[in-house]
């Protein structure tokens, strides 16, 4: 593989689709591999690990859900779930166990490329697109050069990246009312769709790994009709 090309990991059971994709990303210059079950992802990890995984809900043996549950164990990879219509159970929970978007049944091989730019856009924020600070807040320290998130007691708390780039946006914008429309088009580079509710589960997900009692958040607070405003007070300290 040239150093330069992303590599796309595809895990879908249906040959047709997964061949379409391949093809697709291919021409866009991406190098893919494609596997169809949970064996194959964890040897492609140990052996050849993706940028990016385009992972199928409804696979045979473990699914999408079992499969990126493994993943975030212990991996940051970025996750776009694959669904059917449908699955509007499955889409919240995959949202909740990590996964950084999802693009649904049927859909156009342009939008699902526009889905992976955005999210490996996301990913690859450079130094020279933003300045590298820490932001910290009540012991919490958020490294935006390295993208690591440091917990009160000295731990590494591991965030994927669309948690990461909603927690910057927050503490950049400490103390002011963001409506989710904001948050999507702020972290997100899209318009917010009718019921998407990915910021929401994305708050809920930082709120499990920052919040003593997440049920009644004091971090990052919910602002009926309004959306969220991160409470704390953030400081800006230079590496």
């Amino acid at each position: 593989m040239a150093p330069d090309r992303k590599h796309i990991l595809i895990v879908e059971d249906d040959v047709e689709i997964a061949d379409m994709v391949g093809k697709a990303l291919g021409d866009a210059g991406y190098y893919v591999s494609a596997v169809m079950t949970s064996d194959e992802v964890q040897i492609i990890f140990a052996n050849d690990p993706p940028d990016l995984v385009l992972l199928d809900i409804m696979l045979p043996g473990d699914n999408g859900i079992d499969i990126i549950r493994r993943i975030r164990l212990n991996r940051t990879t970025p996750v776009i779930m694959l669904t059917a219509l449908s699955e509007t159970g499955d889409k919240v929970n995959a949202l909740r166990l990590g996964a950084d978007d999802y693009v649904s049944k049927p859909f156009h091989s342009q939008e699902l490329l526009a889905r992976i730019e955005a999210v490996l856009r996301r990913v690859a924020a450079s130094p020279k697109q933003a300045r590298d600070v820490y932001l910290e807040f009540d012991g919490w320290r958020l490294d935006t050069r390295s993208r690591d998130f440091v917990a009160p007691d000295g731990s590494l708390v591991l965030l994927t990246s669309a948690e990461f780039d909603l927690l910057r946006v927050l503490c950049e914008h400490a103390g002011q009312v963001l409506s989710r429309d904001k948050l999507v088009l702020m972290t997100q580079r899209r318009h917010v769709e009718p019921y998407d509710r990915s910021v929401d589960t994305l708050i809920s997900r930082i709120r499990q790994k920052t919040e003593s009692d997440p049920t009644h958040p004091t971090i990052i607070k919910t602002v009926r009709n309004g959306g969220y405003v991160f409470a704390p007070k953030v400081q800006e300290i230079m590496p």
